[in-house]
């Protein structure tokens, strides 16, 4: 209802300013006859198209504004190959738009913003009625010379039927480095570079400041870019944040155990789950101590085609499949079930979930633009960390990430970088008390730097919050009076974790 109702609006001033003039009725008839030409609208030196963004894995789209927009692949050689950014404006229903425009900058990294058009009009509903957001697929993903490789990184997915082989991995990256070759050089598919391709992008469509939108990886892209062009920027909202100082990867294990350990305690602290379950924390760790020492063949129903399907069972297929249903809460609140039922034999209700989770994820697998922001700008900075090796996770991720990164080719990184961001800017922190991957004291550690800055915390919530109950409204509030500290953000403790399911009828009464 509220895609319709926006596509609703955007139609009917569609409508109005290609209505005719008055005293041209009598040619209603003939024009009739005569095709439209396609609606087009100039915003400051881009002429934009009217288009509908598809979702992915489904039969929804949104109606937006699109337009290429090439740029130099490398920057520093206006003569190298161009490339295009694919660009698209959710327009508002305002006769007149406000002059500052919201920029929603996505995850992965490896996502495409334009994807997600249909999650992103919804969520941010009641901004469109005065503002226009702007999505731009960062380079290397989705329309912007996307750099997906077909098989590259099969070795990180939930199906996968080996142990971790780096040799694999590094000619899975070889391989992906071969189909890239004649489109793409990977060193100029950064965060610093995609920073210029948005400031590009903003003078080109009229100078507009900026609200940024982050969520996940998105969060620093939206630091770097604030960084760089300060004036640029009227207020951010981090999402789910990456503080610059982090290398991504290195605290992936202790992330996941610390969010599994506080979700299953959960379960320990009520008598019925109690009961039904035990101690989940540690039946995940003794079917992992099975796997490890007998990894097998199981056999489970695909959700999707109700087709039987055959999987190597092992300890890393296990990691990534806890991993994934940590992501949400809904799907952390069958865990304890699936996990139990797994250990009894019934490996169904936990590789079931996994499938329909993966299809979510398939645009990030065999991503290059994955490989070349973490492995030119972190991978140098990962090193051992033996004491995550009995972690559900274990080194996996930073074993992974060394092998695929030791023939990527690299690009440079800025020397600070990885410096902590300091402005006086207005911005809003949010986090899940559960993430298992950006936890709240990641976002603490951002919010030293900014004296005009704030964090809530979404009690029961896990990764990327911004679309959670009351969290547009407060969105949408903050963004019309960027005031952090005065912000009521009472609504917030009607949250409440997820019930976890006892059996597959749901939680208890």
């Amino acid at each position: 209802a509220i895609f319709a109702a926006s596509q609703s609006a955007h139609h009917r001033r569609q409508e109005k300013s290609q209505a005719p003039m008055a005293g041209a009725t009598s040619a209603s008839a003939a024009t009739k006859l005569t095709p439209a030409s396609p609606a087009t609208w100039k915003l400051g030196a881009l002429t934009l198209t009217a288009c509908d963004l598809a979702q992915p894995n489904s039969g929804l789209s949104t109606a937006a504004w699109c337009a290429d927009f090439p740029v130099p692949e490398n920057r520093a050689d206006p003569h190298s190959r161009t490339i295009k950014l694919k660009l698209a404006v959710l327009r508002s229903s305002a006769q007149v738009a406000s002059k500052d425009m919201l920029a929603f900058l996505v995850g992965g990294p490896g996502q495409a913003a334009t994807d997600s058009a249909s999650q992103i009009a919804a969520m941010l509903q009641p901004l469109l009625a005065h503002r226009d957001v702007l999505l731009l697929d960062q380079r290397g993903t989705g329309g912007s010379n996307g750099l997906t490789c077909k098989d590259s990184a099969d070795t990180a997915g939930p199906d996968d039927d080996s142990t971790f082989n780096a040799a694999k991995m590094r000619n899975a990256a070889a391989e992906c480095l071969k189909q890239l070759s004649d489109r793409a050089d990977p060193r100029y598919y950064t965060t610093t570079i995609a920073t210029q391709d948005l400031e590009d992008v903003r003078k080109a469509i009229g100078s507009p400041q900026f609200d940024l939108l982050g969520v996940s990886y998105g969060t620093r892209m939206a630091q770097q870019y604030l960084m760089r062009y300060p004036e640029a920027v009227r207020s951010m909202v981090l999402d789910s944040t990456v503080p610059n100082s982090l290398a991504l990867g290195e605290d992936f294990a202790r992330n996941l155990d610390d969010a599994l350990k506080a979700q299953f305690a959960r379960c320990t602290a009520e008598p019925a789950c109690k009961k039904q379950f035990g101690d989940p924390d540690q039946t995940l760790y003794q079917l992992r101590d099975a796997l490890r020492a007998n990894p097998h063949e199981v056999s489970f129903r695909d959700p999707q085609s109700y087709r039987t399907v055959k999987r190597v069972l092992n300890e890393n297929s296990l990691a990534s499949v806890v991993r994934m249903f940590a992501y949400t809460p809904a799907t952390a609140a069958l865990l304890p079930l699936s996990i139990d039922a797994a250990a009894h034999g019934d490996v169904g209700p936990l590789l079931g979930q996994a499938k329909i989770l993966s299809a979510d994820l398939a645009e990030l697998m065999g991503s290059g633009m994955q490989y070349s922001v973490i492995c030119s700008e972190d991978a140098d900075l990962l090193a051992p960390r033996p004491q995550d090796a009995d972690t559900i996770l274990g080194t996996h991720m930073i074993d992974a990430l060394g092998a695929v990164c030791s023939v990527w080719p690299k690009g440079t990184r800025p020397a600070d970088f990885h410096q902590p961001l300091k402005t006086d800017k207005p911005v809003l922190l949010l986090a899940g008390q559960y993430d298992p991957v950006t936890p709240p004291r990641y976002a603490e550690e951002v919010a030293k730097g900014l004296p005009n800055a704030r964090v809530l915390v979404f009690k029961g919530q896990a990764h990327s919050v911004m679309a959670v109950g009351c969290a547009p409204q407060l969105v949408q509030h903050f963004i019309e009076k960027p005031d952090p500290k005065t912000l009521d953000a009472s609504c917030l403790d009607r949250l409440r974790p997820t019930p976890i399911f006892i059996d597959f009828n749901g939680a208890t009464p």
